[in-house]
């Protein structure tokens, strides 16, 4: 059973009121782009709702939930919402209405706890154990976040309260929609053991298939399994599901930090002397980058260039122009680095981009005029975050001319 029918579930859950201990939050907005919409089309309320990019060929953002009792979803491609709910309403997304929802909602957590680990635009932890003694207790603190968000913001929000990040993420998950749900320290057994092996974190389907055909159907048979039958079966991962299932998750929550520049890197397994590969390899790492500039809300003007060449030989070409977080612009100023080069078929090793010189998105001007190509563009990479946030960075992959054998890993200054 996945996380989404975990969700679907229903039936209250009540396990107690006892929240010494439990301070850490996890708040989810529910069904955020259609909840905004639907804030400023109050009409729409208790109707089917499909958030989508213009035209058939896209995917669906998101949909309200009278809409996905319908059987939409998200990235149910447009077409097929269209036949399957006929009656719905279909709202071309307003990210940038989004975004500065978002900024509200997280400044109102920060004026909780300064301890808010934003995940994406429309969740973060919080740790409330030093806002108790002025606010007083965890749950009341929920509360008070559920109420401000709705007379605040217009839209609600579920809320998890547990001891761990873990637990408290999979609560508001349970407590959806518009929901609260504390799971008490001594009752996390309780909470955890009954449900689908599909509600850990690292789950999916290949790795729920080797569960399964090992007889695991629910958490508590994997609490129940030799740690060493599920090593031998998962490798490491068979640990950290064994911890998962007996509710141990020693991760604190890690506010977010400004930073100062954003890249990837990658190493090829092979040295490369093929253009084409280069060509390949850049698009994709300008598209991690922008991506995660985007998703801390940046625009850098500086692209940098690495290469690092067969003899270990390393070196750097940039190029400073307008600010930007879009995949097509920042790999197209690395192409023409590379280019300027003139290399011939020089084996490298390792290609990097970065970008620095970061402004906070909202305090870069616009400098297009609405309607121009680049707003389409940004549009669509918005809403290709949207897709990756929901289903993982492999969702959606730019285009690559060939499949290189390779190393990466990111990095942020």
């Amino acid at each position: 059973m996945s996380r989404s029918q975990v969700r679907r579930q229903t039936g209250k859950l009540d396990f107690g009121a006892n929240d010494s201990g439990c301070n850490i939050l996890h708040v989810d907005m529910d069904a955020f782009y259609a909840a905004v919409e639907l804030r400023d089309h109050p009409e729409l309320k208790g109707t089917p709702v499909v958030i989508a990019a213009q035209g058939n060929r896209g995917v669906v953002l998101t949909a309200t939930y009278e809409a996905r009792a319908l059987g939409v979803h998200s990235a149910m491609p447009i077409s097929r919402a269209r036949r399957i709910a006929p009656e719905a309403t279909f709202l071309t997304p307003h990210h940038e209405k989004y975004s500065e929802v978002s900024r509200n909602v997280m400044a109102l957590f920060e004026s909780i706890t300064p301890l808010v680990e934003p995940l994406s635009l429309d969740e973060a932890f919080l740790d409330v154990s030093g806002a108790t003694r002025r606010l007083s207790n965890p749950l009341t603190i929920a509360e008070l976040i559920r109420a401000r968000v709705a007379d605040e913001q217009g839209i609600t929000c579920s809320v998890g309260v547990a001891s761990t990040k873990f637990v408290a993420k999979l609560a508001s998950t349970r407590a959806k929609p518009d929901g609260l749900l504390l799971i008490p320290a001594d009752r996390v057994i309780d909470f955890l053991h009954p449900l689908p092996i599909g509600a850990l974190w690292g789950v999916g389907e290949k790795t729920e298939e080797v569960l399964v055909r090992l007889g695991l159907q629910r958490v508590a048979d994997i609490a129940n399994t030799p740690v060493n039958t599920l090593t031998r079966a998962l490798g490491q991962s068979g640990t950290h599901l064994y911890e998962l299932s007996w509710g141990r998750d020693p991760r604190s929550v890690v506010p977010h930090e400004a930073e100062k520049s954003v890249s990837n890197e990658l190493t090829f397994r092979e040295d490369v002397d093929d253009p084409a590969v280069i060509r390949a390899e850049l698009t994709a790492l300008s598209d991690k980058v922008a991506a995660r500039l985007r998703k801390a809300g940046y625009k850098g003007k500086t692209v940098t260039l690495k290469l690092r060449f067969a003899d270990f030989t390393t070196i750097t070409r940039s190029k400073t122009g307008p600010h930007t977080d879009l995949s097509h612009e920042i790999y197209a100023t690395a192409w023409k680095l590379y280019e300027a080069l003139g290399l011939q078929r020089v084996r490298i090793r390792l290609v990097g981009v970065k970008v620095d010189g970061l402004l906070a998105a909202d305090e870069v001007p616009d400098q297009l005029l609405f309607g121009a190509p680049e707003h389409g563009r940004r549009d669509a990479e918005l809403a290709i975050d949207t897709l990756r946030d929901k289903f993982g960075p492999g969702v959606v992959r730019p285009a690559r001319t060939t499949p290189p054998k390779t190393h990466e890993g990111p990095g942020t200054n």
